[in-house]
């Protein structure tokens, strides 16, 4: 089982507000190499936080699992903006999915010796006390609660204080604050679909249908559309538990 107690959240707002245009304009063109380089080259806490984040887009755009060489340069840029600033809160937002994902292939010995899954749950809930109504804090920890139910089992729900009603009060925390990001939606769909498809499945639908409503102003947000509308057509095609078994392997 891998990564057995992270929510692997793939929720990366599309704008920063003290990135240049030149940095801005490559990521949304999905150009993250350049994205981050143009950041990082600035050298203060908020373009180490976009460079981190502009890696981790990069990481998680491909069809392939996340480079893990790339996952450790992000980390390492999330923690350059905190050491600037301790408090930083797209800092501490990148720290905690660098975490989830460089837990991502771990066994589940692994994932609970790491720590990794408190750790990253910390940092977004100390996020959420400085800004309640973050949409990205909030849209995490949607996922990890259910992620946790899943790879960890009952044990792994009552260890981390998990559950499916909670995640789902993150969920619409998440799109209160921002309805129109089609990521949002995306991503409580896909792990609602890797729990149990038959059990959430009116819930599920009524997610994907929100995700392929919305327009999207980047390639990041395109991916994350595209791959709503995969879940949405392998349920035309293939059984539950094919398509539970896919939406696992998506991020």
């Amino acid at each position: 089982m891998r990564g057995c107690l992270l929510a692997i959240a793939v929720l990366l707002p599309a704008t920063a507000a003290a990135q240049g245009a030149d940095a801005m304009l490559a990521f949304s063109n999905g150009h993250f190499n350049e994205a981050a380089n143009l950041a990082q080259a600035h050298g203060d806490a908020d373009n180490y936080a976009f460079a981190a984040r502009s890696l981790l887009a990069k990481a998680v755009s491909g069809d392939v699992d996340p480079d893990p060489v790339v996952v450790g340069q992000a980390w390492k840029l999330a923690e350059e903006a905190l050491a600037i600033d301790p408090r930083h809160v797209e800092g501490r937002l990148q720290l905690a999915i660098s975490m989830s994902l460089t837990a991502r292939p771990m066994t589940t010995r692994q994932a609970l010796r790491s720590g990794y899954g408190e750790k990253a749950r910390d940092l977004v809930l100390s996020i959420i006390e400085d800004e309640p109504t973050n949409a990205y804090a909030h849209g995490f920890l949607s996922v990890w609660h259910v992620e946790v139910i899943r790879r960890g089992g009952r044990l792994g729900a009552t260890v981390m204080g998990a559950s499916v009603r909670k995640g789902r009060r993150h969920y619409q925390a998440a799109i209160a604050a921002n309805p129109t990001d089609a990521a949002l939606h995306w991503q409580w769909a896909r792990v609602l679909t890797a729990l149990n498809a038959d059990k959430y499945r009116e819930e599920i639908d009524a997610t994907l249908t929100a995700a392929l409503a919305l327009p999207t102003e980047t390639a990041l947000e395109g991916i994350m559309q595209s791959r709503a509308r995969t879940i949405e057509t392998a349920f035309a095609t293939l059984t539950e538990k094919e398509v539970e078994g896919l939406a696992a392997e998506m991020l």
